[in-house]
């Protein structure tokens, strides 16, 4: 097992690593809208979104990989509401074939962030 860690990305708010390497993937622990320079969140919905996917992009590459080794991921959602605008912007950084992915909303994300994305991915 191998911790991956940038600075590109926010540092962990608990006991958990960015990300960890095993087995022939890479787990990504949810990344939440906050941007690593000011260690605050982006502004709303849409740029919370994005800026959880710039995190996840940072400790992707961390890891010498891209969104392409993907294979599945979670969204946890502070109001399913904002699904569509949320789906536009994820799936803007993906291409076919796309990860597997579950959705959710819930009562409560850490910091009351909005949306919460996490991820496996592929080594090799």
């Amino acid at each position: 097992m191998k911790k991956i860690h940038t600075d590109h990305a926010p540092k962990a708010i608990g006991p958990y690593s960015q990300a960890i390497k095993s087995g022939g993937f890479v787990f990504v622990s949810g990344q939440l809208g906050i941007d690593p320079k000011s260690a605050e969140f982006a502004g709303g919905i849409k740029e919370q979104t994005k800026q959880a996917m710039e995190n996840m992009r940072a400790i992707l590459q961390e890891a010498g990989l891209d969104f392409g080794a993907v294979v599945k991921t979670t969204i946890l959602l502070k109001n399913l509401e904002d699904f569509g605008v949320v789906n536009e912007i994820y799936g803007s950084y993906f291409q076919e074939p796309y990860p597997a992915r579950a959705t959710f909303q819930v009562a409560k994300l850490p910091k009351d962030g909005l949306v919460e994305i996490e991820a496996i991915a592929r080594c090799g």
